[in-house]
C-alpha cells in the first residue's frame, strides 16, 4: 500500500475528465448520485475507507483528483465559470487562499465540536485531519544530520531536496518555519546556501519519500502524518526528525483544510461527505486508518498510532502562525525566495 501526495498528470487529467463527464455546471441541489473532491493529497487511504462507508451509507459515490495544495485551489479557481468540484481539501495558507478568492462557500455542517483556531469564523471552511510539518532522513545516514546548518555541507551534495514552496503546502510551510526560526533575511541567505545540495524543484512532496528511503536522497521535507503512515503501511528506510536551530527544535501545524466549493454542482452531497468526515465515529478512525490527529475536542486519540503520532512532536516547540498574515505576504515571500534561490 503506498501512501502519495500527488496523482500523475495522466491519472489528475483522466479524472477531471470524469468529473466533467458526470458534473452538472454549478450550483446543484445535490440530487445526483456523485460528489467531487478536490484533495492535497496525503490522505489516499484514509479516503479509500471513508468515501467507501460514505458510498454504502448513502448511495452517493466519491470522484477523488488529487494534487499539489496549491494545484487544487488554482484549479478550482479556474472552473469558477464552470464549477466541477463539489468539496476542497487543502493545506493553509492555501485554504485561506481559496476564502479569499471566493472558491467557498459557508455550509451548513455542524463544526461545534472542533475548536476555533481549526475552522474559518465565517463557516467557510473546517480542518478533517489535524497534522504538522515534518523533515524525514534516511536511516542509513552517516553522518547523521541533526541540525539545519548541516545541511549545507559538502557531504550533503545532491543529496536534499524540498518542495517547492508557493506550489506545496509542505514546501511552503518549510519557508515560513526557516524564517520564523532564523528571520526573513538569514533563511533566505541559508537556502541560497543550501541549492549546491539541492536537487531542485518538486511540486509534490509525496514524491520525496520514496527517494529518501531509496537513499537518492538523505533529508527531504514532509510532514508528520504522511511520514508515519508511509513508514507503517510501506516500511521505507527513513524515519521523522525535526533539526535543531540554536538548540532548539521546531514545527508548525499543518492541518486539512476542507471547505464546502462555492456553487458546487452537487452541494447538498458535498455538505453530507463533510458531515460524514466530520462525524465523531470518523474521527475516532482518524489516528488509525490516516495517523493524522483527529480536530473534534470530544475525541481522545488513543492506540499506537497515537502514540506514534505523539512521539514524534515529543519535545519540539510548536509555533502557531497568522495564517490570514501569512497569506497577506506569500506572494512578495515566494519572489524573494525565488530571486534568492535562482529556482
Amino acid at each position: 500500500m503506498r501512501i502519495t501526495r500527488s496523482l500523475s498528470a495522466i491519472t489528475a487529467v483522466a479524472a477531471v475528465f470524469a468529473v466533467a463527464a458526470c458534473g452538472g455546471t454549478g450550483g446543484g441541489t445535490g440530487s445526483s448520485d456523485t460528489v467531487t473532491v478536490y484533495s492535497a493529497d496525503g490522505l489516499g487511504d484514509w479516503y479509500k475507507a471513508e468515501f467507501e462507508d460514505f458510498t454504502r451509507r448513502t448511495g452517493v459515490k466519491v470522484a477523488l483528483v488529487e494534487a499539489g495544495s496549491g494545484e487544487v485551489v488554482s484549479r478550482a479557481q479556474k472552473e469558477k465559470a464552470n464549477p466541477q468540484v463539489d468539496v476542497l481539501v487543502t493545506l493553509p495558507p492555501f485554504i485561506q487562499q481559496a476564502q479569499q478568492q471566493g472558491s467557498l462557500a459557508k455550509s451548513a455542517v455542524d463544526t461545534s465540536a472542533v475548536p476555533a483556531e481549526l475552522k474559518a469564523a465565517d463557516g467557510t471552511y473546517v480542518a478533517v485531519v489535524n497534522n504538522y510539518f515534518a523533515m524525514i532522513r534516511n536511516t542509513a545516514a552517516q553522518p547523521k544530520p541533526a541540525d539545519w546548518s548541516e545541511f549545507t555541507g559538502p557531504a550533503f551534495k545532491q543529496k536534499i531536496q524540498y518542495s517547492t514552496p508557493g506550489k506545496a503546502g509542505d514546501g511552503t510551510a518549510l519557508l515560513l518555519l526557516l524564517q520564523h526560526v532564523m528571520g526573513k533575511e538569514a533563511a533566505l541567505k541559508y537556502l541560497a546556501d543550501l541549492q549546491p545540495n539541492n536537487v531542485g524543484p518538486s511540486t509534490s512532496t509525496g514524491k520525496l519519500g520514496p527517494k529518501t528511503s531509496k537513499g537518492e536522497l538523505t533529508v527531504a521535507n514532509s510532514d508528520v502524518q504522511m511520514a508515519l503512515a508511509a513508514i507503517a503501511a510501506d516500511k521505507v528506510a527513513y524515519e521523522v526528525f525535526y533539526p535543531t536551530w540554536n538548540g532548539k527544535r521546531t514545527t508548525l501545524p499543518l492541518p486539512y483544510y476542507m471547505g464546502l466549493a462555492d456553487k458546487a454542482p452537487h452541494a447538498g452531497n458535498g455538505t453530507k461527505l463533510m458531515e460524514h468526515l466530520l462525524s465523531k465515529d470518523v474521527q475516532q478512525n482518524v489516528p488509525a486508518r490516516a495517523w493524522g490527529a483527529p480536530v473534534r475536542s470530544d475525541v481522545t486519540a488513543s492506540g499506537p498510532e497515537a502514540d506514534a503520532f505523539r512521539t514524534a512532536l515529543d519535545g519540539v516547540e510548536i509555533w502557531y502562525p497568522n495564517w490570514d498574515e501569512v497569506l497577506g505576504g506569500l506572494d512578495a515571500d515566494v519572489k524573494a525566495y525565488e530571486k534568492a534561490t535562482g529556482q
